[in-house]
């Protein structure tokens, strides 16, 4: 859920108007789709709870089978201003997703963009206590970078690409060289919801291409400060003004080559219960019971690719307690813990999906209109069952 925070490490707060499964489709097929995608809550009610492991073994149990990732979005601090990451440590947490404003981070163009000591950047404080406390608790950090300043982008918003791509890969070298423990690097986030990434029409070329160029250069970047950077790319959704398969048909090089990336990113929201054995839900629709046929249409693509197909960074995934500004569908409390544990038994039951994010910890405050309630917290920190069912987790 990419939205527009004001501090530099953004940990997803409040958000203006959107409506994330109002499918703002233009064939008449999506649109039936989506009625359907609604009326799908009837059946939400029956859930198998999933295999859980003795509390406090999940990373251990994770590690030794070589299953996906245990991700999560979250804040830095709790409601009672004490470090989250003891919190982390507990829940399992492998990989905490964070996002980094380039925007905010170089204001100003810097003389030497490539040099993190340039006097024109401004790294978040935060960030850097960030990174020493997950560092100390086994945690790894996965940054997505996103947001052109206005200097780089002609004067536009933050949402536009930048007219070089040099300049976002020499922020990207900048960042990296700055954070020598971060590895997880998230080219932009949702690139297919509108108002996220632009260029971005609707059904078009142009914005998957545009976004190519942007990736393969950060790829490579990357790569010559540390081979040991991971570079996830794509980062489409659910839906969007571009389908997920359209977006991987159309990202490519000026010369038809797709862009080099690591890991192929995407948000599968779903009003559907995780069960892999369902069937596609709708012609350009992709949630989280589609991730096989994602993976395949990543794989027509990048088959040519040495290593093979790419696998799949399920950056988030996660369903609310109540309607909110982001969702229209919501399930109670103790069917959110049976989602999120079906969640993760599907990805672990694949071979192709390299980590699961729930998003997030907390939920939002009472006081903010149409407020998000998808967090294993309260938004005042108690738990919910939610927090048992991530905790236990394999």
């Amino acid at each position: 859920m990419q939205g527009a925070d004001t501090v530099l490490i953004m940990n997803r707060g409040p958000i203006s108007s959107r409506s994330r499964f109002h499918f703002p489709f233009t064939c008449a097929c999506a649109i039936v789709a989506a009625g359907c995608l609604l009326a799908a809550l009837a059946g939400l009610a029956s859930a198998s709870p999933g295999r859980h492991t003795r509390a406090g073994r999940p990373s251990a149990v994770r590690a030794q089978r070589q299953l996906p990732l245990k991700m999560l979005w979250g804040p830095l601090t709790l409601p009672n201003g004490s470090s989250a990451f003891p919190t982390y440590h507990r829940l399992g947490v492998q990989v905490l997703e964070l996002q980094l404003s380039w925007a905010q981070t170089a204001p100003t163009r810097p003389s030497n963009p490539r040099n993190p000591s340039d006097p024109a950047y401004h790294w978040p404080a935060a960030l850097e206590g960030a990174i020493g406390q997950a560092t100390g608790y086994g945690i790894s950090l996965a940054l997505m970078v996103k947001e052109s300043p206005s200097w780089a982008n002609g004067g536009r918003a933050p949402s536009w690409a930048p007219e070089s791509d040099a300049d976002y890969s020499a922020f990207m070298q900048a960042a990296s060289r700055r954070y020598p423990t971060v590895h997880f690097w998230m080219v932009w986030g949702e690139v297919t919801r509108a108002g996220n990434f632009n260029p971005m029409p609707a059904n078009s070329p142009v914005g998957p291409r545009r976004y190519a160029g942007l990736l393969d250069a950060a790829y490579g970047a990357l790569k010559e400060v540390s081979a040991s950077n991971v570079v996830i790319g794509g980062m489409t959704y659910t839906v969007g003004l571009v389908s997920a398969p359209d977006f991987i048909r159309w990202m490519r090089l000026p010369g038809g080559a797709p862009p080099r990336l690591d890991y192929y990113g995407d948000n599968p929201y779903s009003t559907r219960f995780p069960d892999l054995t369902e069937g596609t839900y709708a012609p350009g629709v992709r949630d989280i019971n589609d991730i096989d046929t994602l993976h395949s249409e990543l794989a027509a693509v990048y088959r040519r690719r040495p290593g093979g197909t790419p696998r799949l960074w399920l950056s988030e995934f996660a369903i609310g307690n109540s309607p909110s500004r982001a969702f229209s569908f919501f399930v109670d409390r103790a069917e959110q813990a049976q989602w999120l544990t079906a969640a993760f038994k599907l990805v672990d039951s694949t071979s192709y999906v390299v980590g699961l994010g729930w998003y997030e910890l907390l939920d939002e405050p009472a006081s903010i209109a149409g407020r998000l309630t998808q967090g294993l917290l309260s938004a005042g920190g108690a738990h919910k069952p939610a927090f048992s069912a991530y905790a236990h987790a394999p």
